[in-house]
């Protein structure tokens, strides 16, 4: 267990810990895209969907920081060959991942602080509706942290792999609808809205936020798509990965 945890410690330090402490302005960078575009739909919607806009931006947070994974363990793997040292140690595929993914939540802090303090203020719900919350966001966050990992084996260079943290990231937080509720898109787009995870984890937290109802159906319906989303994406990260014929 000491050994585990000093791996993934170190993880956390060389991802995370050394950029933030040397390199300030990537506290800015990483709170950046969630908190901007809480206030863009904050003034578009006169304040009205405050609200849906912090779930939106928590979404994002979660969400961008697991794809962000890939760029990273992309750079490590084809630039430092860290991924050919990690394969021929005792440590294991899923020890690495932890641990950069944590190094994630570390760097993604600043934007998560914000945006949690913002929640307390002005969202008001019980224990057992924020235990919900959390439990969306882990779900976005580790399905995230499995397809960065899939796409970061298969990578062969830097540039490629922040063309697809950009792409995924535009498709999954910015052109879905995880900032405002998905009836305010027109009823013939919204299939298109529902092939996003996302979307089903913004409707989710909305009604659990009591921001937008749904009905009990299409609420189970919600979860069971998620938790779908989520299995097929570890399934992707963990069995589709190349960790060692690369």
């Amino acid at each position: 267990m000491k050994r585990l945890w000093s791996q993934i410690t170190a993880s956390v330090l060389v991802n995370s810990i050394y950029q933030m402490k040397n390199y300030p302005v990537v506290l800015i960078n990483t709170a950046l895209s969630p908190i901007s575009f809480l206030v863009l739909i904050f003034l578009v919607s006169d304040g009205a969907l405050l609200g849906e806009s912090i779930l939106g931006g928590l979404i994002m947070a979660m969400f961008q920081g697991g794809i962000a994974l890939q760029s990273d363990l992309s750079h490590l793997k084809n630039d430092f060959k860290l991924q050919d040292i990690v394969v021929s140690s005792p440590t294991n595929s899923r020890v690495y991942v932890a641990g950069m993914a944590l190094s994630e939540i570390v760097y993604s802090s600043p934007a998560l602080i914000i945006l949690s303090i913002l929640f307390v203020l002005t969202i008001h719900v019980s224990f057992l509706q924020i235990i919900g919350i959390v439990l969306i966001l882990l779900m976005v966050f580790l399905s995230s942290v499995a397809l960065s990992f899939a796409l970061s084996t298969i990578s062969t260079d830097i540039v490629q792999s922040h063309s697809f943290s950009r792409l995924i990231t535009i498709l999954f937080t910015s052109l879905a609808p995880v900032y405002y509720p998905v009836s305010l898109i027109p009823e013939a787009l919204q299939p298109l809205a529902y092939l996003s995870p996302t979307t089903y984890a913004a409707q989710i937290a909305q009604h659990l936020a009591g921001l937008t109802q749904v009905s009990s159906e299409m609420f189970i319906f919600d979860w069971l798509v998620l938790l779908t989303f989520t299995t097929i994406f570890l399934w992707v990260g963990f069995r589709k990965a190349r960790w060692r014929d690369i």
